[in-house]
């Protein structure tokens, strides 16, 4: 699943990212979306766009292409 797939208020924790995603990849890396780290998705945006998150104590916005690169698994509250 992606990030996409998720709704407002719900916890998520970072599996990987999709392949062919390696410009993404880097970016997403760089503003630690690492593999195991856990994150809240704080609210979407009125048309789905951006999604914002809070990941390691800070908010975090990402546009629609850059969320369906993230793959996801949904945790429990």
């Amino acid at each position: 699943m992606t990030l996409r797939d998720l709704a407002a208020g719900e916890l998520g924790r970072v599996l990987g990212f999709a392949p062919g995603s390696r410009a993404y990849r880097a970016r997403l890396l760089a503003m630690g979306l690492t593999p195991g780290t856990d994150f809240a998705v704080v609210r979407f945006a009125p048309l789905g766009d951006p999604v914002e998150i809070r990941v390691r104590g800070f908010a975090l916005s990402l546009r629609r292409n850059e969320a369906s690169v993230l793959l996801v698994e949904r945790r429990a509250a």
